[in-house]
């Protein structure tokens, strides 16, 4: 039997998406074992005890734990579409700080403890300055999607999915175009199959599939 990566990942996870997202597009083939996060899987968190997917264990051991450096080793294997070629590090450390921060805030608000409707505003003005980029060149990067795209889509999913009559109300034409673009495409439908939680025994379950 090839021995292949093994992938933690849970569905819904913003951070795992992204990762799913560039390893189907290399045709990197995993074994995807799907995660409960209020029931780790032993296993995962012997590779990873931090605890948080996505995971990506290689077929020599090595461990891959963060989001970003599963998109840049999944993409230095292939990267057929030349997704490393319209990256953009600055703004993605501004989605996973400043807009993470107040998505959290707006759509958990009770854990928080927070002014939901306060980090929606701040917010939106992440959103803002991504309209005029795709207003400018259709992606974040250029014409064409590119790693910043796929880093950053899928925390602006969620954030849209707070409140999605809200959302498709706001003057934002070219998120929205960017957002529904993504959100339909083959590659996203790829990574998005639902599968029960993982389980020592289970037979093996290959992504992409």
């Amino acid at each position: 039997m090839t021995t292949l990566p093994i992938l933690y990942s849970f569905r819904r996870c913003p951070y795992a998406m992204r990762a799913r997202l560039a390893l189907a597009a290399s045709g990197t083939v995993c074994e995807l074992r799907e995660v409960k996060l209020a029931a780790k899987p032993a296993a995962m968190l012997e590779a990873s005890p931090k605890g948080t997917v996505p995971v990506l264990v290689l077929a020599d051991g090595t461990v891959i734990e963060q989001s970003l450096e599963v998109m840049h080793w999944a993409l230095a294997q292939n990267d057929p579409e030349g997704w490393l070629h319209r990256d953009d590090p600055a703004l993605v450390a501004r989605n996973d700080g400043a807009f993470k921060h107040d998505l959290d805030r707006y759509k958990y608000p009770e854990r928080h403890g927070s002014d939901a409707l306060v980090h929606r505003e701040s917010g939106l003005a992440f959103l803002h300055d991504l309209e005029a980029r795709l207003a400018a060149q259709g992606q974040l990067c250029g014409a064409e999607r590119g790693l910043a795209d796929m880093a950053v889509m899928p925390f602006v999913r969620q954030f849209a999915s707070v409140d999605a009559d809200w959302f498709v109300r706001l003057e934002l034409p070219n998120v929205q175009r960017w957002l529904a673009g993504h959100v339909e495409s083959a590659l996203f439908g790829a990574v998005m199959g639902k599968f029960a939680p993982w389980q020592d025994g289970d037979a093996r379950l290959l992504f992409p599939a």
